[in-house]
């Protein structure tokens, strides 16, 4: 898998002109090697993936992940370099670069320190950037990655159900949050050993759970605090930053309320949100431009006498973010083998919102749905 994607990349370079290519983004470098951070974080030690259109590919990363990098990076060449010896990572940068005429970097994804120096080896306005190529590439997604989508979405169906389980009457949130990522992680753990055969990919779902209830319900990205709920109340809860099985991402997104609903006008504004995704949803299939399928969420959501709504959804895949965005503006043709995050939302003046998203497969003949939980109005009173 990971042979086959450096072999595409390379003859993009080749048709693009492009004589070298630096990649650093965290998930890029993943996607290409096999090779996944150690942190996921900035932390002063960039890691490199140089792949020249001839010649063999380089790994260039910090010496602690030596072991980590020998066994999963799949690489022509790797370079270690330890902190504050020599020139550290530059030395293999200055000779990847050379005489390129045509190198190529994430502008927007490549560490400051890093872009810096290169800029320094090529004269004025020579890099180009790669990312266009690289994002291409992953907007449709292999079969294998087709699979772990399907168990990511096991995974978020299973935290979505530990969450709900967890809601009541006298709960703190962060209760519901611990349960989510119990259920997740749990799943995820059957998951890796009834398929799989990675010993260092971890089951454990991480990020800070992303829910809301009563008074802070408009806030749509408030973090599980010791907040208590109460009966009456709404409750956002939103995986799309705790989704991440065996590195593949979702988003999932549910509103509950707590034994009752006491106030209609929510309600009907739940109705409307749920409305709007089953429009985008309607419309989703190949041929389709990304920009339309917002269209369709924006035009419920605004017949409905609210405000224009912020992006329908967005491609997911190794990154939370990927292309396209169903948005207005991109005009990315839907194609088979996209995933999709596709959200049905609306905020009613700053003092509620309800939520309902789920990610999809886009399908030669529509889309296959990859998370599962009731939306009815009747489904979500627990």
């Amino acid at each position: 898998m990971f042979e086959t994607r450096m072999n595409v990349l390379r003859g993009r370079l080749h048709e693009s002109g492009i004589d070298v290519a630096f990649i650093t983004d965290d998930d890029s470098v993943y996607y290409y090697t096999g090779y996944y951070d150690y942190l996921h974080m900035e932390f002063g030690r960039p890691t490199i993936l140089v792949v020249p259109a001839q010649g063999p590919s380089l790994l260039i990363t910090p010496s602690m992940e030596k072991a980590m990098a020998e066994s999963a990076a799949k690489v022509d060449r790797m370079s270690f370099w330890l902190d504050g010896v020599g020139q550290e990572w530059r030395e293999e940068l200055l000779a990847a670069v050379g005489k390129a005429r045509a190198p190529a970097i994430e502008p927007d994804r490549m560490p400051p320190i890093v872009r810096r120096y290169i800029e320094s080896l090529v004269e004025s306005g020579g890099l180009r950037s790669i990312t266009p190529i690289v994002e291409e590439m992953r907007m449709i997604k292999s079969e294998e990655e087709l699979s772990l989508a399907r168990h990511a979405g096991v995974v978020a169906t299973a935290m979505m159900q530990g969450a709900r389980d967890a809601i009541g009457d006298g709960v703190a949130e962060y209760e519901v949050a611990l349960a989510a990522s119990v259920a997740g992680t749990r799943k995820a753990a059957e998951l890796l050993r009834l398929h799989y055969a990675d010993a260092c990919m971890s089951p454990n779902t991480h990020f800070l759970q992303i829910m809301a209830s009563g008074s802070e319900i408009a806030k749509p990205h408030h973090r599980a605090s010791t907040r208590i709920m109460r009966r009456g109340e709404p409750v956002f809860i939103c995986f799309c930053g705790m989704t991440n099985f065996h590195r593949f991402k979702l988003g999932f997104d549910r509103t509950f309320w707590i034994g009752e609903i006491r106030d209609r006008v929510q309600a009907k504004v739940y109705e409307t949100a749920l409305a709007s995704q089953a429009a985008a949803l309607s419309i989703l299939r190949p041929g389709i431009a990304a920009e339309e399928v917002h269209a369709a969420y924006a035009d419920v959501i605004q017949s409905a006498g609210h405000e224009y709504p912020f992006r329908c959804g967005r491609a997911t895949g190794f990154s939370f973010l990927e292309r396209p965005q169903l948005v207005f503006g991109d005009k990315t043709i839907l194609k088979s083998g996209m995933v999709l995050a596709v959200d049905g939302s609306v905020t009613f003046n700053a003092h509620f919102r309800a939520q309902v998203g789920d990610s999809v497969i886009v399908t030669d003949d529509g889309y296959e749905h990859l998370t599962f939980h009731p939306q009815s109005l009747e489904d979500v009173i627990v």
